[in-house]
């Protein structure tokens, strides 16, 4: 028999359970990172979000109760593999995907289903609304279900195979209803949906958040809750999507500005990158003066050898463009000097305004069609085993780029078949036919960062989403991918938060992680809150890799490319040892064999 209190329907003994509130999620992304955490995941983990407008048909759903072409309306369509007929998701309407071990036996999905519907119950009953419950013959959860005008204010739908569940609740706080109106509710017509706005009960979202993740671990049985909340609020206004900020400001230690010319007249003043910071609770007037001297162990010479020199006259022969010096990293004279650089393709203007990048920002030139030949020539001049392709945002682009990773690929394959690849690429605005196209072109290792925790998300890559890049790396795992991430640290995250970032990741199936401490590249960055102790990467290391996670490369001076031929060789991809060098024209340098 199923008790009706959510502390009789816990079972006994389950660890941690992750909750994560991501913000306003696009459904697709949304259920591509379900799918990673339900394939890979062994932890517990409840999602909850708002859709952006969608309508999603469930197994059971019949076309015809979806009565208006969606796009009319500025609503997809999506199919879903959940149970139930068609629903509507979209902003005010809080969603709730519990990604769980459920015991599997003859009632197990119904079981499920109830301890979904009493979790919404209980809450609703915090929240105030205290006559609800359910209605015979109809999942989710009802207002006034023994009453002459039951009405839906809680959809529930889920889908659990391999004992594991996904899907969950879609529970209406303050949505816009006419939405329900274009379609037949969970295929019952004569019955109406509600919200609790509708119910007279203005409630502001966290507050129902909150209710939701204080039942929730009882209701399943877990002894904590691992909490992670992307920023509550957002600043008045986004940052241009090709300025940062006012002028292009002063590099650490000189007196002159960045190279990259001002941006427009019309540029967001830099205080809206410390305005997002204040709103994710970091106080970035306690941050390190910009003149401040690093430590010791964030000091690095300058090696300007032969080696050097001979990767820096190919690069300028071929008009490359390298990340290693558009985002001014501390590596380079090291990676240099070893034959390792990271091309970046796309031009070398970025249409996002990210608060700790140092890449140009102006409106970007259109793609040049001989860059992916160009890579290519070089990574034949330097013979090289081991090759890192990465890009600027393209967001004024249709496919966001992705073509010119696909024809980058294609050109290094033909010119060098036996060079590993590694891809470190945008999120393409998660665009599924754009990111399926990066994936087919079978790179060795497909890396897309992260590059902070969920808190900081907002403040550090306003145009980015944690959800996202999560989704990201999940799709590119179910393409059958060797798959890498990388974190920043030192604008304000805790030890705590980096670990749950590492969960997230190995939840997905992550192979490889990069954790580097973050320095400001100029006075109109974000500012540096700490420097982290080498100790700390060192503890940061051995708590992500005994997780589970196959590689994890942490120290001060890691960045996304760091060493990343010997990391994709230590969990099996790519090019294990260096090719020979056999045209005269390469670097000695190139003996390393990898360019990263």
């Amino acid at each position: 028999m199923i008790e009706s209190s959510g502390a009789g329907l816990a079972t006994e003994g389950r660890g941690a359970l992750r909750t994560r509130w991501l913000g306003r999620v696009r459904y697709q992304d949304g259920l591509a990172l379900q799918r990673g955490l339900w394939s890979h995941g062994r932890d517990d983990w409840l999602l909850l979000m708002e859709h952006r407008h969608v309508y999603t048909l469930g197994v059971r759903a019949k076309d015809e109760h979806v009565l208006i072409d969606p796009a009319s309306v500025g609503a997809e369509l999506v199919r879903s593999d959940r149970g139930g007929d068609v629903t509507y998701h979209g902003p005010g309407q809080l969603v709730g995907y519990p990604i769980l071990s459920v015991p599997m036996g003859p009632n197990a999905s119904p079981c499920h289903v109830h301890r979904v519907e009493q979790l919404v119950i209980d809450v609703l009953s915090d929240l105030g609304l205290e006559n609800t419950g359910r209605l015979d013959g109809y999942p989710g959860v009802w207002v006034d279900p023994g009453g002459p005008a039951p009405r839906k204010i809680c959809a529930i739908g889920v889908r659990m195979s391999r004992s594991r569940s996904m899907h969950g609740f879609a529970l209406n706080v303050a949505p816009d209803m006419s939405y329900f109106g274009h379609i037949v509710p969970c295929g019952i017509a004569d019955k109406p949906v509600t919200s609790l706005v509708g119910e007279g009960l203005d409630v502001p979202m966290k507050a129902v958040v909150d209710a939701v993740v204080r039942h929730a671990a009882s209701i399943w049985g877990h002894r904590s809750v691992d909490r992670q909340d992307v920023a509550w609020r957002v600043a008045d206004a986004d940052l241009s999507p090709f300025t940062r900020g006012e002028g292009p400001g002063l590099p650490v230690g000189t007196s002159a500005p960045v190279r990259h010319a001002p941006p427009a007249p019309e540029a967001v003043p830099v205080r809206m990158l410390t305005r997002r910071l204040s709103q994710a609770g970091v106080d970035p007037a306690a941050g390190l003066d910009i003149a401040a001297r690093k430590p010791e162990w964030l000091r690095v010479k300058a090696r300007m050898g032969e080696d050097y020199r001979s990767l820096r006259h190919t690069v300028r022969d071929l008009s490359l463009v390298t990340v290693c010096e558009e985002a001014g990293c501390p590596n380079i004279y090291e990676c240099w000097a070893d034959g390792t650089a990271t091309f970046m393709i796309n031009g070398d203007r970025c249409t996002r305004a990210c608060g700790f990048c140092l890449v140009d920002t102006r409106k970007p030139m259109p793609p040049d069609p001989s860059e992916p030949d160009r890579v290519a020539e070089a990574v034949v001049r330097l013979g090289l085993a081991h090759a890192v392709v990465t890009t600027v945002a393209r967001d004024d682009l249709p496919d966001g780029g992705a073509a010119a990773f696909a024809a980058t690929v294609a050109s290094i394959r033909r010119g060098s078949p036996t060079t590993a690849i590694e891809l470190l690429v945008s999120d393409c605005k998660g665009d599924p036919a754009s990111l399926e196209s990066i994936f087919d072109s079978r790179p060795d290792v497909l890396n897309h960062n992260m590059e902070t925790v969920a808190r900081l998300q907002r403040a550090v890559r306003p145009s980015a989403s944690y959800a996202r890049s999560l989704a990201v790396l999940a799709r590119a795992k179910a393409a059958g991918l060797t798959t890498k991430s990388g974190l920043m640290v030192g604008m304000g995250e805790t030890l705590e938060e980096i670990l749950s970032t590492l969960a997230d990741m190995h939840g997905v199936g992550v192979d490889i992680v990069t954790v580097g401490q973050y320095l400001r590249p100029t006075s109109n960055h974000l500012p540096v809150l700490r420097w982290w102790k080498p100790e700390e990467f060192v503890h940061i290391k051995a708590a992500g890799e005994a997780m589970g996670i196959p590689h994890v490369e942490a120290s001060p001076l890691t960045r996304s490319s760091y060493h990343a031929r010997q990391a994709a060789a230590g969990v099996g991809a790519g090019s294990v040892a260096p090719r020979p060098v056999k045209n005269s024209r390469r670097s000695p340098a190139a003996r390393s064999g990898s360019v990263a």
